[in-house]
């Protein structure tokens, strides 16, 4: 299960995958009411006394239970294999979460922490018909995750993704999901807030309707029976609802539901290759504006997107494509929605004068070359997969390209029985040098080590820290 964190917010639950067991005001639904009057979506206080009935009946089919199935070997005691007796066993882990059926084919958009580590995918219908599923995208970084029902010929009840931005605090929401595993189950409440940044990219909508374990990848849906997000987090010190949850924009789920229906086993994202910081009231009175907003950028990669658009230090991004910017995390979020090779408009001030910019979404710099190669022979990196760093590897493993130093980076390590797995080495440690000699290239490090030696010095850096050692 994944976990985010959500800015100036202090405690944070990401709803559980695992369950127990096993506006057009004045809409009408028609169907059966009280006695043959249609029955109305409230837009007043007065209304309230009506039901939400015709905007459930309309999406819950849709709305869908899925089921995570993995092996897992599970060890007996230590003490008793001293002896030689009992080996270890598998079992059969699973999980429960939610899912939204968008596409008529049966594409089922959910969380990724519902479908993490599964190797067999279940999705159960609200009418208890079921069919296996094909994971087809998994978006760690979105907490999103696409499949695909196996039924030929089978046209499914979808939900309507509305990817517009109009939404408003106080705009009244369903949401729909499977809490405990006790069953498709409806809440309602309202939108609290918009925009809410978890710093790394993500912005959620903020809701107070009652989301708890088990309502993972379930619907939140507005009084036009429309998909607005994907229910993902909530706020709780208990890890049971406190009135303060939070959905993953249909913006972001059509971008990712998109790329898996196109046939993409991944994200393809553009990068800005702008670093910059929000702007505080500190930061906007010595800029002399009159409030704090957008984000003030500090540097520019060399040929990056933001380089080509002329985008230069000290500029302030205040919207994009029109979207206002209120944080650097927000402005990420803006631009992952663009896709590879879209135009759009960036606006904002420039020495205390308005200008704007096109910029092409163009995709993280893959220079120098990541030149993957496995590490093979006697020596502390055998069984290592190792890649040169640049932006796009950086930004494929989640760092922030700005912040990820040249070098050579350990991708992963094939096995516990290598020498690397031997030795401690993890993925994502960047290579320093081997017996003194600097590393800069993948193809040095293995022109180093097949040189031999009677013991090898290496020197890699973790988090931050330079570590040393010492092999024979």
């Amino acid at each position: 299960m994944t976990s985010r964190f959500i800015s100036l917010l202090p405690v944070l639950a990401v709803l559980m995958a695992c369950g127990p067991g096993h506006s057009q005001d004045n809409k009408t639904f028609e169907g059966a009411g009280f006695g043959n009057e249609p029955r109305q979506v409230p837009n007043s206080v007065v209304g309230m006394k009506t039901s939400f009935a015709p905007v459930v009946r309309t999406v819950a089919p849709a709305v869908v239970n899925v089921y995570s199935k993995s092996r897992v070997r599970q060890n007996v005691d230590p003490f008793w294999q001293m002896f030689g007796y009992g080996v270890p066993e598998s079992r059969t882990q699973e999980s429960l979460g939610s899912g939204v059926i968008v596409r008529k084919d049966g594409i089922v958009v959910t969380n990724n922490h519902v479908v993490a580590g599964g190797q067999t995918f279940t999705v159960v219908l609200n009418d208890r018909r079921e069919y296996p599923a094909k994971l087809l995208l998994a978006d760690p970084r979105t907490d999103l995750a696409v499949l695909k029902l196996e039924a030929p010929g089978v046209n499914f009840q979808t939900i309507e993704l509305d990817a517009g931005r109009d939404l408003e605090v106080g705009d009244l929401v369903l949401a729909i999901g499977n809490p405990f595993g006790v069953g498709q189950t409806v809440t309602n409440g309202i939108i609290s807030a918009l925009n809410r940044s978890d710093g790394e990219g993500g912005t959620f909508i903020q809701t107070d309707a009652a989301i708890n374990p088990g309502n993972s990848g379930g619907a939140l849906v507005d009084m036009n029976g429309k998909l607005i997000g994907i229910n993902s987090m909530i706020l709780s010190r208990s890890g049971q609802s406190s009135g303060v949850g939070f959905a993953i924009p249909s913006a972001m789920v059509k971008r990712v539901v998109d790329s898996a229906a196109g046939g993409a086993t991944s994200v393809k994202r553009p990068w800005l290759g702008a670093k910059g910081d929000t702007v505080t009231s500190d930061i906007a009175k010595s800029l002399g504006m009159d409030r704090p907003e957008g984000v003030l950028v500090s540097d520019v990669y060399n040929g990056s997107a933001a380089d080509q658009a002329g985008l230069k230090a000290g500029d302030v991004i205040l919207r994009v494509g029109g979207e206002a910017v209120n944080d650097a995390g927000g402005l990420r979020y803006q631009i992952s929605l663009m896709t590879l090779n879209q135009m759009t408009k960036i606006e904002g001030l420039r020495q205390g004068q308005p200008f704007s910019a096109n910029i092409k979404a163009l995709p993280p710099s893959d220079s120098p070359p990541r030149d993957e190669r496995v590490i093979k022979g006697e020596n502390p990196f055998s069984g290592a997969k190792v890649v040169n760093l640049s932006p796009a590897v950086a930004d494929e493993i989640g760092v922030d390209p700005f912040d990820a130093p040249k070098g050579v980076m350990i991708y992963s390590v094939e096995s516990a029985r290598t020498y690397a797995a031997g030795v401690g080495l993890q993925p994502g440690d960047i290579i320093r040098d081997v017996n003194g000699t600097p590393i800069t290239t993948s193809s040095q490090l293995e022109t180093v080590l097949k040189q031999g030696a009677r013991s090898w010095r290496i020197s890699i850096q973790r988090g931050g820290r330079i570590i040393t050692a010492q092999f024979r």
